[in-house]
């Protein structure tokens, strides 16, 4: 069986992973923003990025957080401003099945 991308670097620098744990932890933490507009911002980020496979990870996490297949559109629409529409053409089909499936 093969490695997740994120297992192998915990495999191969589990210090370094377990520093960015932390991170993760320590940004989840802060009050700034509710958790489901974090998502929002982190799928977008993610989308611009052109990092479709995180994005499908943190989609359901969303949805999960009460974001709706609207906020979601919105939040990966907004990177045709930076990225262009290359993102948008990965994300949105995942964004529409995951609302259209039952």
């Amino acid at each position: 069986m093969e490695l997740s991308p994120m297992e192998l670097f915990q495999k191969e620098a589990p210090e370094c992973a377990a520093a960015f744990n932390s991170l993760i932890q320590a940004l989840i933490a802060r009050e700034g923003l509710d958790q489901k507009t974090k998502q929002l911002i982190y799928i977008a980020m993610k989308t611009a990025m052109g990092d479709d496979r995180a994005v499908r990870a943190h989609l359901p996490m969303a949805k999960a957080l009460g974001a709706t297949r609207e906020e979601m559109v919105d939040a990966v629409l907004l990177t045709l401003t930076v990225s262009g529409i290359s993102g948008v053409l990965k994300v949105l089909p995942h964004i529409v099945e995951m609302y259209d499936t039952k």
